[in-house]
């Protein structure tokens, strides 16, 4: 614990493969895996004014990466309150991510891409706020593995981590309702491939999680001891089993 002038650290929880730390109302965090990117990223949202990220700062004594604090309920914890899993939570999530894959399309930082995607959106990564009727989406955070890419591959990334896809879905026509809630609220063009993109995501996932952790590398060893290979692998194979309702649903 260190002391910034009377201000003391505070180690924030959830942060599975970072340390994040909160000092006064800023948060301090080592650089992003693309550190100019992320930084420039965050910049751009700041140009434009668009409240739902944190600002960049600049960088502090040891090298991290210094943000703006978002104050707010951050959903890291497996059981929350109603609020988070709410179709209306799932309706401004996807309006969220629209506006900032808007934003950085056809813009220099998507480098020839469709957008920057965030690349690890879910519940743990946003910021919830009671704005009148129960907790709703206000800002995302961890932009650490931003980079250029397909909107089909964030949306598809919402869909399986805050629809929750996976054995613990009990009702596979509820679970594609709620996919269809995000697609209708992002106005997704490309409907056909989401289901296939969900699956490649939690194929990718988990895979790339062991292969890590099997060349020695500890944060992703950490994760693989947490259980995360078993859960994602069994949510890939819960989605691929259902993967025709799904997809039906959505046509």
């Amino acid at each position: 614990m260190r002391d910034h002038g009377g201000v003391s650290d505070e180690v924030l929880p959830g942060g599975y493969v970072n340390q994040v730390i909160r000092v006064g109302n800023t948060i301090r965090r080592p650089p992003a895996l693309r550190p100019e990117l992320v930084r420039d990223l965050l910049r751009l949202f700041e140009t434009h004014h668009w409240p739902a990220a944190p600002r960049f700062l600049g960088v502090d004594d040891t090298g991290r990466d210094m943000l703006s604090y978002v104050d707010g309920h951050v959903a890291w914890e497996p059981v929350q309150p109603p609020g988070v899993w709410s179709d209306a939570s799932l309706v401004r999530i996807a309006q969220l991510v629209r506006q900032f894959h808007d934003l950085t399309a056809d813009s220099p930082l998507a480098r020839g891409e469709e957008v920057v995607c965030h690349n690890d959106l879910s519940p743990r990564n946003t910021v919830y706020r009671d704005v009148g009727a129960g907790l709703r989406p206000v800002a995302i955070i961890d932009w650490d593995i931003a980079a250029p890419g397909q909107r089909i591959h964030d949306v598809a990334h919402v869909c399986w981590q805050f629809v929750n896809l996976g054995p613990a879905i009990t009702d596979v026509q509820v679970a594609g309702h709620r996919i269809g809630l995000i697609a209708d609220a992002y106005e997704l063009d490309d409907r056909p491939l989401l289901i296939e993109t969900i699956v490649w995501w939690q194929d990718r996932c988990w895979r790339g999680i062991a292969a890590a952790a099997d060349a020695g590398d500890p944060a992703m060893s950490r994760l693989r001891d947490l259980g995360a290979v078993d859960e994602v692998r069994d949510a890939h194979d819960w989605t691929q089993q259902h993967r025709g309702v799904l997809e039906h649903i959505l046509r």
